[in-house]
């Protein structure tokens, strides 16, 4: 199995790093003909606008829409779930992917200095809490009907969810040591759910 990681901007070492942890074969993407031969691809955290800007700069818009239309597995974690959803508030600079039918809320916690950890509940992962890492973060106002819910803070507010292979988080799972949330990215994969 081999996963690329969108290497334009933000934290796509460390997700490099922690599929390595578990045995994955993991390139960094840059440009088109890097997504050739991938199983799946994460869009990590950073700088959504610059993100955003660098997809449309590299000409990866067109390519990775037809993948996301054929049900490529896609993780976005934090910058990534802004690019992966359907309708993002406050787009000033960012063109998302639009492929999750999820409506996103950009730096929903405040600036950076109001970034904080918290551990959340993630069934699917199982036991332990999952110890996020919120770096400005967003969050899911609205989750349409083939979305999932996977996780939620103690108000309610969502923070991560699927729909089919694609999987959004808020926080940053590839600044921690827990490989749960890479593992079941995997796990999705594997199973091959029907694109």
């Amino acid at each position: 199995m081999k996963i690329g990681v969108l290497a334009c901007q933000g934290a796509f070492a460390e997700h490099i790093a922690l599929l390595r942890q578990i045995d994955v074969t993991a390139s960094p993407v840059r440009l088109p003909r890097e997504l050739e031969g991938l199983d799946g691809l994460i869009i990590p955290g950073g700088e959504s606008t610059t993100i955003s800007r660098m997809i449309r700069e590299y000409d990866l818009s067109s390519p990775l829409s037809r993948l996301l239309e054929q049900g490529f597995p896609v993780m976005g974690t934090c910058a990534g779930m802004i690019l992966l959803a359907k309708n993002v508030s406050d787009r000033d600079g960012v063109t998302p992917l639009g492929a999750m039918d999820i409506d996103v809320r950009r730096n929903a916690f405040g600036r950076q200095v109001d970034s904080f950890e918290s551990d959340i509940p993630i069934p699917a992962v199982g036991e332990p809490p999952f110890h996020g890492v919120f770096i400005r973060a967003p969050i899911i106002e609205r989750a349409g009907e083939g979305v999932e819910t996977m996780a939620q803070m103690a108000d309610g507010t969502v923070v991560a969810a699927r729909q089919g292979n694609m999987l959004a988080l808020a926080f940053h799972p590839e600044l921690t040591d827990d490989p749960r949330l890479h593992s079941y990215f995997v796990n999705i994969i594997d199973r091959g759910v029907k694109r």
